[in-house]
């Protein structure tokens, strides 16, 4: 068996689910975990922040309920509304960043979360990739190279059908992938505990 987190990065209910994430993967160093960005800004929906008039009640709701936190540089990124959420390209660096360090894609997934969510770094850009990855000790240029790469949008793409296939409508969605068995673990927000009462349920 092993756990599969299909996310977004530009997700404020993904990023709330960092701390929960990260706690499951401790607790479970038996389970491997993949890491898939769902898409959910694409096509379009890459369109300004502005027109999302929900964003900052619902980080407000998220930072309430998971106790995640928004940054003031993001604040200041988003602050005049005209900043566009790219989820091809965060998908891109996700790939990019799970091609270097495979074993360590949940916590990487978390890192640039932060670096959007915390940092105001902006997900499209290779400076971001570069600086995550020098501060996770990779080889930056690596990632980079791998982030600009033509078939990083092939890697983004087969996320993004792999999220389709495995029927997920909403992210974060946790999985316990046995075979061909997918039981759902966590769909939106759980912590930690609720997730290791669903998976003692599957043995």
């Amino acid at each position: 068996m092993k756990l599969v987190y299909v996310f977004d990065a530009y997700c404020g209910w993904s990023h709330g689910f960092s701390e929960t994430l990260r706690q499951v993967v401790s607790r479970h160093p038996e389970l491997p975990t993949d890491v898939v960005s769902g898409g959910l800004f694409t096509a379009a929906r890459r369109v300004p922040i502005r027109e999302f008039g929900y964003v900052q009640g619902a980080n407000a709701q998220i930072a309430e309920l998971t106790g995640a936190e928004f940054g003031e540089a993001y604040e200041r990124l988003i602050a005049d509304g005209s900043f566009v959420m790219d989820s091809e390209a965060a998908a891109r660096g996700v790939a990019a960043l799970r091609q270097a360090a495979p074993d360590r894609a949940a916590e990487l997934a978390t890192t640039l979360q932060h670096a959007f969510y915390v940092d105001g770094l902006s997900l499209s850009h290779a400076a971001t990739y570069r600086k995550v990855a020098e501060q996770a000790g990779l080889d930056a240029d690596a990632v980079v190279g791998a982030f600009e790469a033509p078939e990083a949008q092939d890697a983004a793409a087969k996320d993004f059908h792999r999220s389709a296939e495995l029927g997920v409508t909403g992210f974060p969605t946790l999985l316990a992938v046995d075979g061909d068995r997918v039981t759902v673990l966590a769909h939106g927000h759980a912590t930690a505990d609720e997730v290791d009462r669903r998976l003692a349920n599957l043995s």
